[in-house]
């Protein structure tokens, strides 16, 4: 490829806007009209609709405890409309979690009455929506990365290198405005890695921690409030890509006095000083994903693939999955011993594999087949419905795996049942299993999801010519 051809393909990449490959499918953000729904309508029903941002930074709540950002901040706006109140009825929340950016068309489709994103929100010109006071103003987008790896002194020197954004992040609009200079000056721009939708902004920052991304940007109160529990983080405070945007809350054009009631509550409200206190005692210990493609991580790997791919192959499953399994469960390792009888690579049982006709779960062999054939059998049993995709399929299999499928049967049944969707485990299900029991298969879920993304990104080198030629 010739220089100028590289070049312009790196500029492409670079500029280009999230792609529709990368988003969360959903509505468009136009539509039909809407009733109008301000502030009295609200107060009639009883209910105020808020539209949240399905990200654990924003919205997350653990066994009781408000761990998402935007819940202190809600909560007592939520109170200071019942002081309002002049006839004294009560007036409760209703979250509505959606992905950062399917937020505002909801709101706009009227689905909700005020959208909190707990991060920075580009608003589309023309879009018939209305932004309250700052929370924050001037928030500065800051570069993060991991504690050893190499230091940049200035964004130019990120040039033709990549940085790991989520869906929706604002940082994407704050590097196309920087990759304009740099071109300007006849340097590459940088490229932007839109991540996988099923990782949000605290899942991109614990892969940055662990190395699997390089860098990330993000909103620099974000990237100091998860340092506090993912003490690997560098914030590099002295690359800023933009510091002009506020942290604000939304609503439709056509409910001034909602808006105005946010307006006064914000006049007024401080955070609590201690509002993290359970955040950092429920997270501190969680984050730990490790950089599963050094030297010996892939010397291991190579010697386990013919048996992954092979029972992979036998129970249609992509192997790298079961490989992300194999290093969640063992780092690798077939001589590995668990607690309750867990064994060997997989950290299978001997009852579940006995449930699949496999003995001798010592044998490497026998350890793959009764695992494969184990999660076979919990995705026919139970999670074999067409309107599951095949990443929130596995991710409902992986966390039967972990505590049982009937449980995570009557989890989905609790999400219908609650307004989430029952069809989605990541941000969705997984809010009742954080409420319900904990971050435990949460953690697990999302720990074997990091670990698949990172071979996958990588699958080019894990997988032999051969058998590329033969495809």
């Amino acid at each position: 490829m010739s220089r100028s051809l590289l070049a312009l393909c790196l500029l492409l990449v670079g500029l280009l806007p999230l792609p529709a490959a990368a988003r969360l499918a959903g509505p468009p953000e136009v539509g039909p009209p809407v009733t109008v729904r301000d502030l009295a309508s609200i107060r009639s029903s009883g209910e105020l609709r808020v539209l949240v941002n399905q990200s654990r930074n924003s919205s997350g709540e653990v066994k009781g405890q408000s761990i998402g950002v935007e819940y202190h901040r809600l909560r007592a706006f939520e109170q200071y409309l019942n002081r309002k109140a002049g006839d004294g009825r009560g007036l409760k929340l209703k979250l509505i979690p959606k992905a950062k950016d399917q937020l505002l068309g909801a709101l706009q489709r009227g689905e909700g009455d005020l959208v909190a994103p707990g991060e920075l929100l580009t608003v589309r010109a023309g879009s018939k929506v209305s932004a309250s006071a700052a929370i924050r103003s001037k928030v500065p987008l800051i570069i993060v990365a991991r504690q050893g790896d190499r230091r940049y002194q200035s964004l130019e020197q990120l040039a033709g290198r990549s940085v790991a954004l989520p869906a929706g992040s604002a940082a994407g609009e704050a590097l196309r405005l920087v990759n304009q200079k740099l071109i300007q000056r006849k340097l590459q721009p940088i490229i932007v890695e839109w991540v996988d939708p099923s990782l949000a902004i605290e899942d991109v920052l614990e892969m940055v921690q662990a190395g699997i991304y390089s860098v990330t940007a993000v909103e620099q109160p974000i990237a100091e409030r998860w340092a506090k529990v993912m003490p690997k983080l560098r914030l590099e405070h002295h690359l800023m890509l933009a510091n002009d945007g506020g942290m604000r809350w939304y609503v439709r054009r056509d409910m001034p006095m909602l808006r105005a009631s946010i307006d006064r509550f914000f006049s007024t409200y401080h955070s609590p000083a201690d509002q993290d206190a359970a955040f950092q005692r429920v997270y501190r210990r969680l984050y730990k994903v490790h950089y599963p493609l050094g030297r010996g991580e892939r010397q291991r790997l190579e010697k386990l693939r013919p048996v992954l791919q092979r029972h992979a192959e036998q129970n249609n499953f992509d192997w790298l999955t079961l490989a992300a399994l194999a290093f969640k469960e063992s780092t690798l390792n077939p001589a590995a011993r668990g607690a309750g009888g867990a064994t060997g690579l997989m950290q299978i049982t001997p009852a579940a594999a006995n449930s699949v006709g496999i003995g001798n779960i010592a044998v490497l062999e026998n350890n793959v087949q009764a695992s494969a054939k184990y999660l076979a059998k919990i995705r026919r049993g139970y999670f074999n419905s067409p309107q599951l995709n095949e990443r929130e399929r596995m991710a409902f299999v992986l966390a039967g795996y972990n505590m049982g499928p009937q449980r995570v049967q009557s989890m989905r049944a609790e999400a219908r049942r609650r307004g989430l969707n029952p069809n989605q485990w990541f941000f969705q299900v997984e809010r009742i299993a954080m409420e319900q029991v904990g971050m435990g298969v949460v953690s697990y879920v999302n720990s074997v999801n990091k670990y698949y993304v990172a071979f996958n990104r990588e699958r080019y080198l894990l997988e032999p010519q051969e058998a590329k030629a033969g495809k």
